[in-house]
This record gives structure tokens, C-alpha cells and sequence, in this order.
């Protein structure tokens, strides 16, 4: 099976998936990711937060919210337009649970995550994307190896798909409290339009 059809069955699939429940890693599923055949950019996040796990969702809480204003920023011509181009899940693909101090969410378990890298392999081999926007250090660390924000926000990598890493959109994210991080992510915005400008010609 190829084509659209293969990638409804893989998210069937996945939408049934309780691996991580099974293991006691969490206590519940909802696996959140959005997207159709054809989208020619495929967003790679770390994990839906509580407002995905209500909405099943990706990115609707207030993160998705500054990312939609990010990509009106990077030249989308509306929000609705870059969910609509774009493909969006996540490395871990359930909400992970609170921290315990319940100021944020706990960062995606290993095993959890590795549980869940089969979903993302089989949607980028299905799907083959142009353009893998990778949002926070997780995601960037996935696909680039570890390093450090400042040496991959502003710059584009590969081109089979081309790799454009971003920081975390959350409000809680401090690194854009810098003024040459925030002309980082410009710079990050401006690829992603020039690339989407290619794209749609």
C-alpha cells in the first residue's frame, strides 16, 4: 500500500497506539499530529501540552498560537494557510503529564520517545517532505545532533528535505529575551518564507 491511503492507515493506527500506557509511562493516550497528503512542510514539535490533549490539536494552546504568528510573520498569508501546507506532529506524540512543581510540562521521557520515533519515520518516508521544521531543542537535536540554539536558529540545513530549526514558541521560553536570539528567529522566519515562496510558485 502507497500513497494517501498507506498514510490513513499509519495514522489510524497511531491514533490507536497505548504503547506507553502499557509500559506505565503514562496514564493515558491521546496522540495528537494533524495533517494531509501533500503537505509540502512537515513540522516536527516535542509534545502536545494540556490544551492538545483536550483538543487533539497540535499547537493550539497559546505556543500555537505565537507560532501561527510566527508563520504569518514568515510570509504564510494566514495561519490557516500553514496548517493547511503544513504537516505538524511531534516527537512524542501524547501529553507527557505536568511537572511537579505544576509550573509546565514534564519534558518527554526517552523511552516514551522512542517509542513513538516509528510514527515519525513512517509519515516522513510517506510523505517525503520538502521542508522539516524543527521547533525547540528536542526536535532540532533529533534530526542535527546536539548543539546549541544560537548555532542553528537563522540557518537552513540539507536539502533532501531542507532542515530549519526554531526555538520553543512557549511563553516560557527565556532564550528570546535576547535581542540577537529575536534577530536569530527573523532570520529563521525569512527562510521558512523564501523557501514557502519556491514552494508555491
Amino acid at each position: 500500500m502507497k500513497g494517501p491511503a498507506a498514510l490513513l492507515v499509519l495514522q489510524a493506527a497511531c491514533r490507536a497506539c497505548h504503547v506507553c500506557i502499557d509500559e506505565g509511562i503514562i496514564p493515558e493516550a491521546n496522540p495528537t499530529f494533524e495533517g494531509r497528503w501533500g503537505a509540502p512542510f512537515f513540522l516536527v514539535g516535542q509534545a502536545p501540552g494540556p490544551v492538545e490533549r483536550e483538543s487533539r490539536k497540535p499547537f493550539s494552546g497559546r505556543a500555537g498560537k505565537e507560532l501561527d504568528r510566527w508563520m504569518v510573520r514568515a510570509g504564510f498569508e494566514s495561519a490557516e494557510e500553514f496548517r493547511w501546507l503544513t504537516y505538524i506532529a511531534a516527537l512524542m506524540r501524547c501529553f507527557p503529564g505536568r511537572n511537579r512543581a505544576g509550573n509546565g510540562d514534564l519534558k518527554p521521557p526517552p523511552a516514551a520517545v522512542a517509542n513513538c520515533a516509528h510514527w515519525l519515520d513512517g509519515e516522513l518516508r510517506l510523505l517525503k517532505p520538502k521542508v522539516l521544521i524543527l521547533v525547540g531543542q528536542m526536535a532540532i537535536a533529533r534530526f542535527l545532533g546536539p548543539g546549541r540554539l544560537e548555532d542553528r536558529v537563522g540557518r537552513k540545513f540539507g536539502d533532501g528535505p531542507v532542515m530549519v530549526p526554531l526555538p520553543h514558541p512557549s511563553g516560557q521560553n527565556r532564550w528570546l529575551n535576547d535581542p540577537a536570539n529575536r534577530e536569530r528567529l527573523t532570520s529563521a522566519l525569512a527562510i521558512i518564507g523564501a523557501l514557502r515562496a519556491t514552494l508555491l510558485k
